[in-house]
């Protein structure tokens, strides 16, 4: 029987599967809407699309959107809080710092929990883990009894210092289990083993809320695959570029935070080796969001805490999971476009979505999009959307944008090269923000640039930012999918340890991690690859550096965190440095070696029109260009400009540079002066 693994990505759009023989390396590619009812609807469907027989599947590999979207739309459990006396405010409390400094209207984000369903009860630890007062088991069945009230579904434990001590974590999870059957109840320590209360509480509580949803989801899609006699072991993609089993991942769902993008980010990371390049800045812009990464020599930057909903005016809510580090803003094709009152030009956050979708998809949808805009402007190209299998609406664009740009004084096309360069400009904004404000020259990375319509805007934003080398990847629609087939399982623990770097025995500091990271991955766990981090600052800072431990040679960790930190903040200090803690990642193969270099067929028509008229903008006017299908570009380079046209994805190259072909598939764009 052939061994065939799937992977199956849900955006806010579409719902892409890339399926591959592990024998052959044969690829097959699908793509259909989302289904945001019921979101294995669309899965299933890309599976039939795919005509993979669900006895041929060795894997099954999945990305999804469900907890980010349950957490930014608030549409997850009604959730309580049980925590140490005296601590019931953090949630509101949070953190002094605010991102809208000038704002004197500005409100802290609202709690998951309201104020009258968080609980306090009595019990103590110390940041040693000593116990000061024991857990008051009275106290915390009346809580049970007040939560069972409020009609609560989900349950989050958190103790002050827990982290060091869960001693009363596990004992009060396990009452409020036995007294609240039906509710799902969440410990702290079982998803983080950090100090920092707010930070921890928050982890929890979001975790708690979205349990439930992702239990339930996870739940129906197993049924559904199953019903239809797939057999094969079920993974879901996790925020930190591993996987994890379904069971595992219901029981954190708060790992699954960064599910889909992470996954082309692993992708790019791979596929920069493989072609020798040392740094590379990822792109992936969807029908929702535009997300990027930075990788340097090779290593994807993973934080330890991450912030749901962060934006210059907002704090966002922080998360203590490690997670692939992404900036995603609110710019992809389905992203609206509009003007506010004083006549200014806005793109997103708004998005048209699956349904109605962007006005040309001709589902009911009259708000001018993204992807309007590249229709009009001639970069994409009607009878061709998706390989032909949907036919764009050019009139309902244009009417679209006519209706914006009225009270800005232009028409439909110059609204279309107003809102091209707004969304330019944003996705420059994300990109300058992985690379500059972090210390870093664009111009020493090479441009990936995937997802639905990430190659339709590469080019212009490489030129923008000095990049010289742009990489098409094969595929690049079903990228990020084909990223969950070369992740690997992948467990990861992160322990708080205090302490001056000289005094902490870093064997027995990291031997707790590297159990939990193993525990994480089951059976081949005792067979993982293990990596270590710790988290390291000069004695009287507040902010901490993470280094890669090879050794435990003190000597060579001091060396490598100045070096770090003259990369960082320009500066090193004579200071003795002071550990906080320790990262373990776990990671064993899934079974089947994944090929490279399989581009999607062409499905182009014969008698298709070999150029039209493309709006250049910026430089150049609207003027006749040629138009490739991507199997027609080879090892000899095609001056442009140009359009590359495939399957599930367009290319805009630029006058000036040039595109090929490698030998895996991938068009290279360069500046030829």
């Amino acid at each position: 029987m052939p061994d065939i693994r799937v992977a199956v990505d849900i955006g806010g759009t579409f719902t892409d599967l890339v399926a591959q023989d592990t024998a052959t390396g044969q690829v097959i590619r699908a793509k259909a809407d989302t289904t945001p009812g019921a979101l294995e609807h669309g899965v299933l469907t890309a599976l039939a699309q795919s005509g993979v027989a669900a006895g041929q599947v060795s894997a099954f590999i999945h990305g999804t959107t469900v907890v980010i979207n349950t957490v930014t739309e608030r549409t997850g459990a009604r959730t309580g809080l049980v925590t140490t006396s005296g601590f019931r405010d953090v949630l509101e409390i949070g953190r002094g710092n605010r991102p809208d400094l000038y704002n004197l209207a500005y409100r802290k984000p609202e709690p998951f929990v309201p104020r009258h369903l968080r609980f306090e009860v009595t019990e103590r630890m110390t940041y040693q883990g000593q116990v000061i007062e024991p857990l008051d088991v009275a106290g915390l069945e009346q809580a049970a009894r007040q939560l069972a009230a409020g009609g609560v579904r989900a349950v989050a434990v958190c103790f002050l210092h827990a982290w060091a001590n869960p001693a009363h974590e596990q004992q009060a999870a396990q009452i409020l289990a036995a007294r609240l059957p039906g509710v799902s109840v969440v410990a702290s320590h079982w998803i983080s083993g950090q100090w920092r209360e707010y930070e921890r509480t928050s982890t929890a509580v979001l975790s708690a809320y979205v349990r439930p949803v992702v239990a339930a989801y996870l739940g129906s899609l197993a049924t559904a695959l199953r019903d239809t006699g797939l057999a094969a072991p079920l993974y879901a993609m996790r925020s930190n570029g591993g996987v994890s089993s379904f069971e595992q991942a219901a029981r954190v769902p708060i790992a699954l935070l960064e599910s889909g993008p992470v996954a082309g980010v692993a992708a790019a990371a791979e596929l920069g080796r493989r072609i020798g390049a040392r740094h590379v800045l990822t792109l992936d812009v969807g029908g929702t969001t535009a997300k990027t990464a930075a990788v340097r020599d090779g290593e994807i930057k993973v934080t330890t805490l991450h912030h749901i909903g962060k934006e210059p005016a907002r704090a966002g809510y922080p998360v203590q999971s490690p997670t692939v580090e992404i900036v995603e803003i609110g710019a992809g094709g389905g992203s609206i476009a509009w003007a506010d009152p004083a006549g200014g030009l806005h793109v997103g956050p708004q998005s048209a979505g699956a349904d109605p979708g962007p006005a040309c998809y001709g589902r009911g949808g009259t708000r001018p999009t993204v992807t309007d805009a590249n229709l009009v402007a001639g970069r994409l190209n009607p009878g061709y959307f998706l390989g032909g299998a949907m036919k764009l609406d050019l009139a309902a664009a244009e009417r679209a944008l006519a209706e914006l740009g009225s009270p800005l004084g232009v028409d439909a096309a110059g609204a279309a090269r107003g809102v091209l360069r707004h969304a330019i400009t944003r996705m420059s904004h994300a990109l300058r923000l992985v690379t500059v404000r972090r210390g870093y020259d664009p111009r020493d990375f090479t441009f990936v640039a995937y997802g639905g319509a990430g190659p339709l805007h590469a080019t212009l934003l490489a030129r923008e930012l000095g990049i010289r080398r742009t990489i098409i990847p094969a595929g690049p629609g079903h990228f990020s999918a084909f990223g969950m087939l070369t992740g690997p399982l992948r467990g990861e623990a992160v322990r708080t340890v205090i302490g001056p770097l000289d005094a902490i025995d870093l064997a027995a500091a990291f031997a707790p991690a590297e159990q939990a990271a193993r525990a994480e991955l089951g059976p081949q766990g005792q067979e993982a690859t293990l990596l270590r981090y710790a988290e390291l600052r000069y004695r009287g800072q507040e902010h901490t550096l993470e280094i890669p431990v090879s050794s435990f040679d003190l000597t060579r960790l001091q060396d490598a965190f100045a070096q770090r930190c003259l990369e960082a903040y320009s500066f090193r200090l004579d200071s003795p440095l002071e550990i906080v803690s320790v990262r373990v990642t776990a990671t064993a193969p899934v079974a089947g070696e994944v090929h490279w270099g399989q581009p999607a067929p062409d499905q182009r028509a014969q008698d298709q029109s070999a150029s039209r008229v493309v709006d250049l903008d910026p430089y150049d006017e609207p003027r006749e260009v040629q138009v490739l299908g991507r199997d027609l570009v080879g090892a000899d380079p095609v001056s442009g400009p140009c359009v590359i046209e495939e399957v599930a994805a367009t290319t805009l190259v630029l006058p000036g540079q040039a595109v090929s072909a490698d030998e895996l598939g991938n068009l290279l764009i360069e500046e030829q002066s």
